[in-house]
């Protein structure tokens, strides 16, 4: 009997204790939190949404108003956080590379958004670029607020924060040694950054993008003054939502709710995976 013990595959023993207690517990409560807090109402969300049943819920999908509300919201919130992705890289690399006059109150703004109200913000961004604003009456006849193009301007706002606070630390980590090496072995500028630098930021970029574009997706507040709220032209899905639930449509707001989780999801899984793959092929460089 003992021998047939101890020729038991390692996998059928006793696990041994880990140095770390409470494992089962605080899993338990994470798994708890989790469903009561993200699970339980994104289930809610489908279950809501199931009452529509498929032909309803291709009706909404299909809905030229839908659509349209969808593609300002996905449109704008892409192009911003391609912007912040260029503009919020070399933020951080001026605050982690540079030393000057004024740098820690330049570094204190970056997070003004975070901070700001987004109602504040939206009302502030409306009357500069309104077409007798400051910034918008030097473009007229060219319309920035109540256009798309205001849109994206107020996601650039909210999104900034998200670039700069993800590759700042991964910026900083970087030795500048290696840049030096880079030049001394003939590399110029354009080739250090691009051969040198690039890759090992690549996946907190990513991973910036990902927060700036899920942080535009949903953003109300910022936006609905600047939009206009223009049916076809500058109406947000989540202004649609509220639309559809003033309506006392419930089931048509949670349809619209569940097209942007799902469409949310499959572009926040295609972005990880990316930033997997540039992990590996950094990692194994």
């Amino acid at each position: 009997m003992t021998n047939i013990a101890a020729a038991a595959p390692a996998r059928w023993r006793l696990k041994q204790p880990s140095i770390i207690p409470g494992f089962g517990l605080t899993l338990g409560f994470s798994l708890a939190y989790l469903s009561l807090i993200i699970l339980i109402p994104v289930a809610g969300l489908f279950w809501r949404s199931a009452e529509l049943g498929w032909t309803g819920f291709f009706a909404i999908l299909g809905d030229e108003r839908t659509l349209r509300a969808l593609y300002v919201s996905f449109g704008t919130a892409v192009a911003a956080a391609l912007v912040n992705v260029v503009f919020g890289t070399l933020v951080a690399w001026v605050l982690s590379r540079y030393s000057f006059p004024g740098r820690k109150l330049i570094d204190a703004m970056v997070d003004l958004p975070f901070a700001l109200p987004t109602a504040v913000a939206g009302i502030a961004l409306t009357t500069l670029y309104a077409p007798q604003g400051w910034i918008g009456s030097l473009f007229m006849p060219f319309r920035i607020a109540f256009t798309p193009l205001g849109i994206v301007i107020a996601l650039i706002f909210i999104g900034l924060p998200f670039v700069v606070r993800t590759v700042q630390p991964v910026m900083e980590e970087i030795d500048r040694e290696i840049e030096e090496a880079a030049a001394t072995l003939g590399a110029n500028r354009f080739q250090t950054i691009g051969r040198v630098l690039l890759p090992g930021l690549m996946p907190a970029i990513l991973t910036g993008f990902a927060l700036a574009f899920a942080r535009g997706v949903g953003e109300y507040g910022s936006v609905i003054f600047i939009a206009g709220n223009i049916p076809y032209v500058s109406e947000i899905a989540p202004l649609l939502i509220v639309i559809r639930l003033e309506e006392f449509n419930y089931a048509g707001a949670t349809a619209i709710a569940t097209i942007m989780l799902i469409i949310s999801f499959v572009m926040l899984l295609v972005i990880n995976l990316i930033q997997a793959w540039s992990r590996r092929k950094y990692g194994n460089a």
